[in-house]
């Protein structure tokens, strides 16, 4: 039998045990042969080999976690607990030196790249000016492109963001619905208020709203802007024809940086409409400056039953 001991000073013992012992518990369950021994700011493990080892591995892990985040979510402590302290996922890989953590949210909670296709998209936006990022529902591509707007704007390497949608049910003529702009397309634009709420104060989202730090827009309102020194989202993009698509793409200015967003197996459009992301991503692949990553129902990131109903229907399309 051998032992390990690790030193707590850098960290709240509280985060790695957690409220009642519930998480220290969690792991005595997941090692069984290991004893933990928690005296004070020194945490000593005791059993074979072997299992000691995998044991230690997973504490580190945690560790490091809470250290450099500031604390761990639950999930996120069960994932390391699980044994995924290297962030693999099956079949959807990237190298394990990229940093996932984007920001740290409203609720406390941190907001990272969960899944391959996710990390792909965040290690993309650090080289690449244009990003699309393409997959089905439930991936997460939506709100990772937020994040990494917020996290931009925070950390002021742009001056505003700009969330953008084709408001396709209303054929992109809002002038027959009630309100100002903002109240005309909120209803296209409610997954995007949802991911900046879960990222930005509500306070402080109110007066960046105010002021047009983060502007909302439909599409078809972004013809003769400039998008200089910001960072823009067009969501939902299958939905925007090719002539919105070149107007949009070519409205991009000095310091500006743009993630598209779609799903190009659920296009709304008329039939005789063609969608500019389909366009757009034969034209501009392979273009230095430009990236495309397509995310699979590897990266779904919703209820577990979304995976299998993206797969029948991919099974049905195939038959």
């Amino acid at each position: 039998m051998t032992h390990h001991s690790f030193s707590l000073e850098a960290i709240s013992p509280l985060d790695l045990y957690g409220v009642n012992n519930k998480r220290f518990n969690s792991l005595k369950v997941r090692f069984p042969s290991v004893r933990f021994i928690a005296r004070g700011l020194k945490l000593t493990l005791k059993g074979p080999e072997e299992e000691l080892d995998a044991a230690r591995e997973t504490v580190e892990s945690l560790i490091v976690e809470i250290e450099r985040r500031g604390g761990i979510t639950e999930e996120r402590f069960g994932e390391l607990v699980a044994g995924n302290y290297k962030d693999k996922i099956e079949g959807n890989n990237v190298g394990e030196d990229v940093d996932d953590f984007i920001l740290h949210g409203t609720r406390g909670a941190v907001i990272r790249a969960r899944t391959g296709g996710q990390r792909k998209i965040l290690e993309s936006s650090q080289k690449n000016d244009i990003i699309f990022a393409l997959g089905p529902a439930g991936t997460g591509k939506t709100y990772m492109g937020v994040a990494i707007a917020v996290k931009a704007l925070k950390e002021k390497q742009v001056k505003k963001i700009f969330l953008v949608r084709p408001a396709v049910e209303a054929g992109e003529t809002l002038g027959f619905l009630p309100g100002d702009l903002k109240e005309k397309v909120d209803p296209y634009l409610r997954p995007l208020y949802d991911a900046l709420e879960d990222m930005i104060h509500r306070e402080k989202l109110k007066s960046y709203l105010e002021k047009n730090v983060i502007e909302i827009a439909p599409l078809a309102y972004m013809r003769g802007r400039t998008l200089s020194d910001c960072y823009v989202i067009l969501d939902e993009a299958q939905n925007a024809t090719e002539n919105q698509f070149k107007m949009f793409l070519t409205r991009l200015g000095k310091g500006g940086k743009i993630i598209v967003t779609g799903d190009d197996s659920q296009i709304d459009l008329p039939q005789n409409q063609r969608s500019g992301l389909l366009q757009a991503t034969r034209l501009l692949k392979g273009i230095p400056g430009i990236d495309m990553i397509r995310l699979t129902v590897l990266d779904v990131v919703r209820h577990k039953l979304v995976k299998k109903i993206i797969k029948a229907y991919e099974k049905d399309e195939e038959n």
